[in-house]
């Protein structure tokens, strides 16, 4: 594997990872993590509505970022060439034969036999 595709992988994942813990934080009532901050009360440290704020443009910001990641990673992984199979598959008349020497067994032998001297 390219140290490019290891790359975009690896910060894919982290996105990923963290756009569903944004996500899951988020309550769809507009309280989760918000009303831990002071859900109850109506003037707190930062306020309910900037906690809400900050989570929905990080999950839009994740979002797009993770977008952006896929597209760029579509571009920049070197594609797999596969122009060497399709050759054989586009002349179906044509054959190449294979020939391995670790598989094949000496002439003097025959399978099944014990080939001891006496």
């Amino acid at each position: 594997m390219s140290t490019t595709f290891i790359i975009f992988l690896v910060l894919i994942a982290i996105v990923a990872f963290l756009l569903v813990v944004v996500i899951m934080v988020q309550n769809p009532k507009g309280g989760g993590l918000s009303s831990s901050f002071g859900g109850g009360g109506t003037q707190q440290l930062g306020g309910v509505q900037k906690t809400t704020d900050f989570l929905d443009k990080a999950t839009w910001g994740l979002a797009t970022l993770l977008l952006v990641l896929i597209l760029l990673s579509n571009v920049a992984i070197p594609a797999y060439d596969n122009q060497s199979s399709d050759a054989t598959l586009a002349e179906p008349g044509v054959t190449t034969p294979v020939q391995n020497d670790d598989l094949l067994a000496p002439d003097d032998a025959t399978p099944g036999t014990d080939q001891s001297p006496e």
